[in-house]
């Protein structure tokens, strides 16, 4: 326990270094937040300034994604062993520097290495910052401390499109990731100053480092075989060697997993059939979260004729309804399963995700982007809180990182297959992204997962008691 909470066990109020913990975990989150969110804006600028397709540049969200995912549970465990300041402060810095090697970038290649390599500073960001505020605050203000935090991440959701939107605009696209750097430095001096280092001393002693490169290397293999298809032909051996070897080497990686006494994830979890049903829900929510932020992203700008800065005004109602069905889901799981908000918001996403693709005004798209807010707000946010229900105690934690994994990874793979299937109904590579019809008709599949998701949730809270 540290000495603020011993000193002031029923304090109401925060301290001054109290607030500094608080700062330096919530700039951190708010910071990983803004930056995924205002780069979904940038893509047609960024091609534009490239000279190449946008579809092509789905790789600076779906690599990013698959880098935090591959890394976010070693980020995790790393911070138990080695110290979590020392791993947070280290993600930060790292954060820092490919921002600016990202905001140098010269080509397409050069930018989307640097958003991978940023993935994985990420990935020590993460998971990271909310386990400083729960190792520092051992009393009854924890919960109010993470909330906090937790309330920043929602803004940096709310405000991430309109800083994407009008840098792109007004200033250039390589600023947003120069506006990075000083939001790493504040939390980095912060945490440096005011966090005392604390670490598991129960934790595992080993870091499943076969496991992520076989996870990561499966994924990536699988990832290009799909993207590369419809240039190199779906037969050919290029493809074909990319999605076999890649099935294959995700195939080695789970019976490693296994095996090993620390895996990476605990796929004896994968035999809790509740616990699947949840997780796989919350996936596909997060799987039409990311959809429709990157799909709409590019929709508003060529196939309605938007500027960034417009684009980014209509995506704050979409950010902001997700940004407080997330910091409300936590309340309303007091008064209700948490199953039954996550099947209503998954309902309510998809009714409305099909609304918004015959939505012909723009005042109506936005209002109903709102509502596309916050069903999937509801349906992601609260299934790591879902599936706790489902676990013993003593296995919280591998359930916690496998949910968090299955969502990061799954969301990467959606973006890619996404814009392939977008080409593939567009008829052209350079076009897709205007072709109002086909992003529709990906949305409307989009609507689909989320209706059955909140299908397999009502099955289940009707035969599950809790």
């Amino acid at each position: 326990m540290t000495a603020s909470a011993q000193a002031h066990p029923d304090r109401k109020l925060f301290s001054s270094r109290d607030r500094a913990v608080i700062a330096a975990a919530a700039i951190s989150m708010l910071l990983v937040q803004m930056d995924w969110f205002a780069l979904n804006l940038m893509l047609p600028v960024i091609a534009d300034d490239f000279g190449t397709p946008t579809t092509d540049l789905q790789w600076l969200v779906s690599g990013y994604m698959l880098a935090l995912g591959a890394l976010m549970i070693t980020g995790g465990r790393a911070a138990d062993l080695f110290g979590r300041r020392r791993v947070l402060v280290t993600g930060l810095v790292g954060f820092a520097v490919v921002s600016v090697v990202c905001a140098a970038a010269q080509n397409t290649a050069w930018l989307t290495a640097g958003r991978v390599v940023q993935g994985c500073t990420a990935a020590l960001i993460f998971p990271v910052a909310v386990a400083v505020v729960t190792a520092y605050f051992r009393d009854d203000r924890q919960g109010r401390a993470v909330a906090t935090v937790l309330a920043f991440s929602a803004i940096g959701t709310a405000l991430g499109p309109f800083i994407g939107g009008a840098f792109a605009e007004h200033v250039s696209w390589r600023a947003v990731f120069l506006l990075n750097v000083p939001f790493c430095v504040a939390a980095a001096v912060l945490a440096l100053r005011c966090v005392a280092e604390t670490r598991d001393e129960d934790a595992g002693r080993g870091l499943d480092i076969p496991g992520v490169v076989l996870l990561a290397a499966g994924l990536s293999a699988v990832m290009i075989g799909v993207d590369q298809g419809e240039h190199w032909g779906w037969g050919s051996a290029g493809t074909l060697a990319c999605l076999l070897g890649g099935a294959a080497l995700l195939a080695v990686f789970g019976r490693l997993e296994r095996r090993t006494a620390e895996p990476l994830l605990d796929l004896t979890l994968l035999r809790n059939r509740p616990f699947v049903v949840v997780t796989l829900a919350g996936s596909l929510s997060n799987i039409v979260y990311c959809l429709v932020a990157v799909l709409s992203a590019l929709y508003l700008q060529q196939a309605r004729g938007l500027s960034p800065l417009e684009s980014g005004l209509v995506f704050l109602s979409l950010s902001v309804g997700a940004g407080a069905a997330s910091y409300w889901s936590g309340h309303l799981a007091r008064h209700a399963r948490p199953e039954a908000l996550m099947a209503a918001g998954m309902l309510l996403c998809g009714v409305s995700l099909l609304g918004l693709t015959w939505a012909d005004s723009i005042p109506l798209y936005t209002a109903i982007f709102a509502v596309v807010g916050l069903g999937v707000g509801l349906g992601w946010a609260l299934t790591n809180v879902a599936t706790q229900s489902y676990v013993p105690a003593n296995r919280l934690a591998a359930a916690s990182g496998l949910v968090l994994t299955s969502l990061v990874l799954l969301g990467a793979v959606a973006v890619a297959v996404a814009s392939t299937v977008l080409e593939l109904l567009s008829g052209s590579v350079e076009g897709a992204a205007a072709d109002g019809s086909a992003v529709e008709s990906v949305l409307r599949a989009a609507a689909l997962l989320a209706l059955l998701g909140a299908a397999a949730l009502g099955v289940l809270v009707r035969r599950v008691k809790v």
